[in-house]
């Protein structure tokens, strides 16, 4: 008996000092192991890399809190567990759930104040078992680190998508959505954004909500190229100290100085975004008494740049089945004007059709009077991020275009081989200079006739960067205030904007796959009494035979 005691209070003590050996360690030596089958769990290099340097509490209030539907709460554990993992590497990182609505009374005063926060709620019509309700959720997240905060969207807003479909492509999108937020209030601003003007570009009204939410990563600044004509070689050296130029929907032709310029610019290794109108039509023009517009070539001079670049945008239209709704007056009902949505097929709606991270697991974007982009053989490296839809087809210019269109029948044999035109392209490599073996516009000593690996983005529509106004009020970028709609046009132009800059390929992390199984809620509802026993009995069942067998092994140990 006594070496059996002996032996005991060798093995506990054994066990104790192996305890604190592991608690020891622990100390030094930090692992999480990830047991999901698509490591779901598991941050990555550029998460970590982010939150690494935080050495003062960085605050998350989650939205996701009270009474919502199952799929709100997949969402909700999804959210906490990701932030659970960001804490576990770094303690300053301090996450709560908030309830926005304590009384149903507060509801319509709760969702105002979201408004104006720029964090929109969202109405959801609830299906259980064929009853209908609606609910209102707040699927957002606010970080504040310090005097800086940045806001989180928790649910894509796939439109004409299940809430099971929003709620999985939302998942996926989760640590981007949280690394991006972090990344933009712990890291000093950088980079710097020239946005090119001289050219007829869009006013800064209409590009206030881009140039607002870009503000808050990157230094901004307008560059006019009109001191071209008279200090060519200053004006470029001064755009040289600009890592990245954004030339939003010219109008008036580029004289061959300023091309020289931007050539040169790019040839030295910077970055440009184009956003550009081949065709001159604008929506706005349609609203006039005939309700047409002439669309023809806006000659923006550039043809020869981009061609030896190797891609070409054609003076043509793209007329897509996949399109936006925009409304109509369809007649008079008493005093008030009745009106009514129809598709508008010279605005294409545009899903992303590649797994490229810069548009993976992106919500449709909205283009107006876009051109097809054609593709050329050299060695730059040309990857389609954007197309039409298989439903599309190019139309000549000039061409009248008028409202009436939208009554017009069509069939699909009409699109056959013409679909899927790129309307925009990322190029990326080594760009050889137009101006190479030919006679320059203005004398550069420094002139280059290659450049090191450079990359551009070249969209064949200006008003994808357009935001609309109301009653002199910039609209959120996307939005569209006649159907209420709002598009992906911001998140597209932000995460060009990232990727054509990053350099911690923070963009990346948009190509992570989560494969979140859900349960067919037809199946479910066909065999409910089932699924009930199956959930609820089965478990209780299991326990009450556990609870006799211990119990009767208990007694008949014990009786002997």
């Amino acid at each position: 008996m006594k070496t059996s005691r002996k032996q005991n209070i060798k093995s506990v003590a054994i066990i104790i000092l192996i305890l604190i050996a592991v608690n020891v360690i622990s100390n030094y030596y930090f692992k999480r192991f990830d047991l999901t089958e698509d490591k779901r769990y598991t941050l990555s290099e550029t998460s970590l890399e982010i939150i690494k340097n935080i050495d003062s509490p960085l605050m998350v209030d989650v939205f996701l809190e009270g009474n919502f539907p199952p799929d709100f709460k997949r969402l909700q554990n999804e959210t906490r567990q990701l932030l659970e993992e960001f804490s576990a590497y770094n303690p300053n990182i301090i996450f709560q759930f908030v309830n926005p609505v304590e009384k149903e009374s507060e509801v319509v005063e709760v969702m105002k104040k979201f408004h104006e926060r720029g964090l929109q709620p969202l109405n959801i019509t609830v299906d259980d078992k064929g009853k209908q309700t609606q609910e209102v959720v707040f699927p957002w997240a606010v970080a504040s680190y310090g005097d800086k905060g940045a806001k989180v969207a928790l649910l894509k807003n796939l439109m004409g998508a299940s809430t099971e479909q929003k709620v999985i492509s939302s998942v996926q999108h989760l640590e981007f959505a949280f690394a991006e937020a972090f990344n933009k209030i712990t890291k000093e601003k950088q980079k710097k954004i020239a946005i090119i003007k001289g050219n007829g570009e869009l006013q800064d009204i209409y590009i206030a909500d881009f140039l607002k939410t870009v503000r808050e990563s990157y230094f901004l600044a307008p560059f006019t190229l009109d001191s071209v004509a008279s200090k060519p070689k200053e004006t470029l050296t001064a755009l040289e100290k600009y890592d990245l130029a954004i030339v939003a929907k010219p109008t008036e032709g580029f004289t061959d100085e300023e091309k020289q310029v931007l050539d040169q610019y790019i040839i030295n290794g910077g970055k440009t975004l184009w956003l550009l109108d081949n065709v001159h039509a604008n929506y706005e023009d349609l609203y006039s008494e005939t309700g047409s517009v002439l669309a023809q070539q806006n000659d923006l001079n550039l043809t020869e740049l981009f061609f030896k670049y190797g891609i070409r945008i054609n003076p043509l239209l793209i007329k897509d089945e996949q399109a936006i709704p925009i409304k109509l007056a369809s007649g008079q009902q008493g005093s008030n004007t009745q009106y009514q949505q129809y598709f508008w097929k010279f605005s294409p709606f545009v899903y992303p059709s590649t797994n490229h991270p810069l548009v993976k697991n992106m919500e449709g974007i909205k283009f107006e009077f876009a051109s097809p982009i054609e593709l050329l053989n050299n060695s730059i490296k040309k990857t389609v991020l954007l197309s039409s839809s298989e439903y599309s087809r190019p139309i000549g210019t000039p061409t009248q275009i008028s409202l009436d269109i939208v009554t017009e029948e069509t069939k699909p044999e009409e699109y056959t081989g013409k679909g899927l035109m790129p309307v925009a392209v990322l190029l990326e490599g080594q760009f050889n200079s137009m101006y190479t073996n030919r006679v320059l516009p203005f004398k550069d000593a420094s002139f280059k006739k290659e450049s090191a690996p450079n990359k551009m983005i070249v969209i064949s529509d200006g008003d994808v960067i357009k935001n609309q106004i109301d009653k002199g009020i910039p609209l959120e970028l996307g939005f569209d205030k006649w159907t209420n709609n709002l598009y992906g046009n911001k998140e597209f132009l932000m995460n060009c904007t990232n990727y054509l800059l990053d350099d911690t390929g923070l963009i990346n992390i948009r190509s992570k796959d989560v494969n979140l199984p859900l349960l067919d809620k037809e199946k479910v509802y066909q065999n409910y009494s089932w699924a009930q026993m199956i959930t609820v009995g089965l478990p209780i069942v299991i326990l009450a035979i556990f609870g006799f067998l211990f119990t009767y092994l208990r007694k008949r140990v014990y009786h002997k």
